[in-house]
């Protein structure tokens, strides 16, 4: 009834709204930030929260045109997310927009590491550039965290395009 009444105030279900929360909370497991050595800060959180997106963009990619639509439609969540929470933290429109570009091309640049790292290239290498940046995880930290963000991939993998779109990995 509201939603007929009034149509703009009556909120939509968010386009990939499930997949999002998925990736949120993979970014926020902690065994990232503890047997990994990923920095608890903004920054280490928005590298995990980033690279875990740009997996799953890379996987939706290889199944065409459904799947395309679902990582950019990823996207566009990830944009008001981040958006959202620079507003919180006190920035204004003249910054916002610059800077929200710029996390963008983040993770448009995790996207493209990662598509290669999925067909074959270092997973060790990917992982230092796509979560630890110019940080110095321990040896053991930094592979126990490629490892992990393969079990992530392979997670991935064995799940059916559709329900990777709706956040229903297994």
């Amino acid at each position: 009834m509201l939603r007929f009444l009034f149509p703009r105030l009556t909120a939509e279900p968010r386009p990939r709204s499930g997949l999002f929360a998925w990736v949120t909370a993979q970014a926020r497991a902690p065994h990232w930030y503890l047997a990994g050595e990923v920095e608890d800060s903004i920054d280490g959180r928005f590298a995990m929260l980033a690279t875990i997106a740009a997996l799953a963009s890379v996987r939706l990619e290889g199944a065409g045109e459904p799947g395309l639509k679902a990582s950019v439609e990823l996207t566009e969540r990830f944009i008001e997310a981040m958006e959202s929470e620079h507003r919180e933290m006190g920035l204004g429109d003249p910054k916002l927009g610059r800077i929200v570009r710029k996390l963008v091309g983040s993770v448009g640049r995790r996207v493209e590491l990662w598509r290669t790292v999925t067909h074959g290239a270092d997973w060790t290498e990917a992982t230092r550039e796509s979560v630890y940046g110019r940080g110095q995880p321990s040896t053991r930290a930094l592979e126990r965290t490629a490892a992990e963000l393969r079990k992530l991939w392979a997670r991935l993998e064995a799940t059916s395009a559709d329900a990777v779109a709706e956040g229903l990995i297994r």
